[in-house]
Order: structure tokens, then sequence, then C-alpha cells
């Protein structure tokens, strides 16, 4: 068991980027734990789910005083996400901790890293694009929202990843016209009680260990405040490539 200042040193550094970069930290935690510390894969995802959980709902209560967050789309997400979620958690309960689920996590956390390589690399050219495309019917929209939910629930339950990148890119496609600031608002809020749903379903089935949760907290939460002050001093597009190169090399090797 690694020394607990490393956990929080961890904490530290992935706070720090998300703080800097905005990108999901699942992309980064999950992976960290499982390649550097060792940690089983289910116990690495319910460990990050609840970690993100409790950081991002301070986030979306600062949202919700400033009246950014699109709640009708979160509930529409929120239609497809939570009931994909608890479908992933019967599963995983059914198969119980196994070689199995060890390695289905490993790949599903591997494909989601790097479906959210495009979406980091290519994310202002798809805000170009996406403010040119003519828009759909909103029957449409609600339709393909809550598909996008379906998507997000999976992905998120049996791998902690794709909440961040992978939902705004989508939101970025299907509301052009509602600012960067709203759907970053109503991402975060939509991620809250699909991350508490799944990170407890984890947790119920002692996939959790609070230990880590906490130390990795004590780190993240400096470190995220040290990153959003810090935030915009880096060229964007150097953030974009280092990211994209980085969640690409350990998507690949999750695999």
């Amino acid at each position: 068991m690694p020394h607990s200042w490393l956990y929080t040193l961890s904490g530290l550094l992935v706070g720090f980027l998300v703080g800097m970069t905005g990108v999901g930290g699942g992309s980064l935690m999950t992976p960290l734990l499982i390649l550097l510390f060792g940690v089983k894969p289910q116990s690495a995802v319910g460990t990050d789910l609840l970690y993100a959980a409790i950081t991002k709902i301070f986030g979306t209560a600062l949202n919700r005083h400033h009246g950014v967050v699109r709640w009708r789309i979160v509930l529409l997400q929120m239609a497809g996400s939570l009931p994909a979620g608890l479908l992933c958690l019967i599963f995983l309960r059914h198969f119980g901790p196994s070689p199995f689920v060890s390695r289905l996590i490993t790949e599903v956390l591997g494909i989601a890293l790097l479906l959210t390589v495009p979406a980091i690399l290519f994310k202002p050219w798809l805000q170009k694009w996406s403010a040119g495309v003519g828009t759909l019917r909103p029957v449409t929209i609600d339709g393909l929202t809550v598909v996008l939910g379906v998507v997000l629930g999976t992905l998120v339950t049996l791998s902690s990843v794709g909440a961040g990148a992978i939902g705004m890119a989508a939101l970025t496609v299907l509301y052009p016209r509602v600012s960067t600031r709203e759907l970053v608002a109503t991402d975060i809020a939509h991620a809250v009680p699909l991350a508490l749903l799944a990170g407890g379903g984890h947790w119920l089935q002692g996939a959790v260990d609070s230990v880590v949760l906490v130390e990795l907290l004590m780190g993240s939460i400096p470190g995220i405040l040290l990153g959003t002050l810090l935030a915009g001093r880096l060229p964007e597009n150097a953030q974009r490539w280092f990211l994209g190169i980085l969640l690409a090399v350990i998507g690949l090797r999750m695999i």
C-alpha cells in the first residue's frame, strides 16, 4: 500500500490539471489508480466516482447560484443515464468481482479515453461546425439528449470516464445556441446524480476505498483551486495537445 501522501499528491496534480483544463478527473485519476497504484479496476472506478461526485456538488451549487444551469437538459440526460447506470450496476452485481469484470472495465476505460481524445483535440473546430449546422426539431433534440444520457450512463458507470469531454462535445453539437458556460454548468450538474448513483452502487458492492477517497480529496480540493487561479496562463492549444496525447497513450495502455 503506497504512503497516504502519494494519494494526496496525486489528487493535487489531477485537481490542478482539472482546474487548468476543465477535463474530467476520471480521465486522469482512474487510470492513475490502476496503472500506478495497482488498485483493482472496479475499486478504482467506484472510488473515483464518489471523488468526482463530491467535488462537483460544490461546483453545481455555485453554478445554480449564478443561474447558469439548463435544468431541462439535465433532466433529459438523467432520463437516459440513470436507468442505464442502474442496469450496468445490476450487471456488475450479477458477475461480481471477477477477472471478466476487471478486464471489461479496463477495456471500456481505454475506449472511453480514446473517444475523449478527439473531443479534446477538435473542440474549436467542433464549435465552429456546430454553429453552422441547421437546428434540428425540438423533439429530435430531446430524443438525442436522452440517447446521450444512455451512452454517458453506461460509460461512466463502467469506467468513470465520459461525462466531461465526451458529454460536452455532444452537447455543443446538440445545443449550439447555448453558451459554453451554461453547457459546462449543465454537464457538471448532470454528472452529480449520475456519479452518486454509480459510485453508491460500487460502494454497496464493496468497491470503494473510503481511506483512499479521503486522501485524494485532501489533495484535489487545493489542486482545483490552484489550477483555477492559473487557468488561461498557458496557451489553450498546448494544453489540448498535451492532454490529447497523454490520454491517447493511457487509453492504448489500458486496452
